[in-house]
């Protein structure tokens, strides 16, 4: 069994994309999944200290939570890099890549090597020109960028290799992150502007998590959303992010590897 290769991937830092990656890798987990991780950040190593800052909270409390086999790689080499995905995913389930907030030549090659590439945005239009232009005045899209044109390339090769080698197809989700409720218009504007560059790049388009503190809070000890039993008293935005998360997994459409029971009872 290959492992499903999941991608974050976007060319600017500060969308929340680590911390996308960190909770959608331990949610599979707690689905009883098996699930590694590869850091291509050798530089931040965010998803990778998150990891091993998890294993260290372990330690310390003596208790075993769901987790991730994790490595980072610092190499210069594509093939080295092959190599390193296959042996950590080997007889796994999903292997999860977390990339740097820069164009990256290993970023776009896993990318292109991605069953689920996930690009977390923010909601401005500053977030959204790495997608696609828009025309000042009527926010319509005026061409694609570079990066969605190369994703859009990938998608309609990957999809000749689909009938030829049975392989399944690229599923590109944009997540858009910390939505700002309180911009009404703002976020009409960016709406319209995606669904429209969505059917243009062949993307599909699913709710990610807003900017909370909890997130920033939970970085030193490696633990998630979903390990309630550790968090002690649970505050309504904390639970509210809770669900947006639940939202979030279940809009990827990740493939059911086993049973969902355990994944429920942990967004409970």
């Amino acid at each position: 069994m290959t492992a499903h290769r999941i991608v974050f991937a976007n060319e600017k830092g500060g969308t929340g994309k680590s911390t996308t990656a960190v909770h959608v890798a331990i949610a599979l987990a707690y689905q009883g999944a098996n699930v590694a991780c590869i850091d291509l950040d050798p530089r931040q190593r965010t998803l990778y200290r998150y990891l091993e800052n998890r294993v260290e909270t372990e330690r310390r409390r003596e208790i075993s939570l769901p987790g991730a086999r994790f490595a980072v790689y610092d190499g210069d080499d594509i093939a080295e890099l092959d190599d390193l995905a296959e042996q950590i995913a080997d007889g796994f389930d999903f292997l999860v890549f977390d990339t740097p907030g820069r164009d990256d030549e290993f970023a776009r090659h896993v990318a292109t090597t991605a069953d689920t590439l996930v690009t977390p945005l923010n909601d401005s239009f500053v977030d959204f020109d790495l997608l696609g232009q828009v025309e000042s005045e009527t926010f319509r899209v005026k061409k694609l960028s570079f990066y969605a044109e190369v994703m859009w390339e990938t998608r309609k090769k990957r999809s000749l290799k689909t009938i030829e080698e049975g392989r399944r197809e690229l599923d590109w989700v944009v997540v858009r992150n910390r939505v700002q409720h309180v911009e009404a218009r703002n976020m009409k504007r960016i709406d319209g502007a995606l669904q429209e560059l969505s059917k243009r790049a062949g993307f599909r388009i699913a709710s990610g998590l807003s900017e909370r503190v909890i997130f920033r809070e939970l970085f030193p000890s490696g633990l998630t959303l979903l390990d309630k039993k550790y968090l002690g008293e649970l505050g309504t935005s904390h639970l509210v992010a809770r669900q947006e998360l639940r939202g979030l997994v279940a809009g990827l459409n990740l493939p059911a590897r086993t049973s969902l029971e355990p994944m429920l009872a942990a967004f409970g």
